[in-house]
Order: C-alpha cells, then sequence, then structure tokens
C-alpha cells in the first residue's frame, strides 16, 4: 500500500496574526518611550482605539 506525501498546508489565523501585529507595534513603542512605562494615552493611539469617556464605547479609530 502506497500513503501519499504529506502536502504542504497554510493555516492562516487572522485573529492571531492581528494580535502578533498589535504587540509588535508595543513593543516599538515601549522601546522609543522615554518613561519606564507607556501612558494608556499612548498605548490607545499605538492601538488605534477611542478610550471610553471620549465618544462611546471604546473602538477602532
Amino acid at each position: 500500500m502506497r500513503v501519499a506525501p504529506p502536502t504542504p498546508t497554510t493555516v492562516q489565523d487572522h485573529v492571531a496574526l492581528a494580535e502578533i501585529e498589535l504587540c509588535g507595534e508595543l513593543m516599538i513603542a515601549a522601546s522609543a518611550a522615554d518613561g519606564e512605562r507607556l501612558s494608556a494615552d499612548l498605548i490607545d493611539e499605538v492601538l488605534n482605539v477611542i478610550p471610553e469617556g471620549r465618544g462611546g464605547a471604546a473602538a477602532p479609530r
């Protein structure tokens, strides 16, 4: 009996890829920041969200 060779498959989890990209953006911002921690405002800016209290619930801009 012959067994077919394994075929390469590409599985993409778009949510995971987006989360990895956002983590990368946060790391870049953190490495460029002067202080020890990123401010909440800077994190919101990097993640491109509008914080609650500034036009509703936190949501992508």
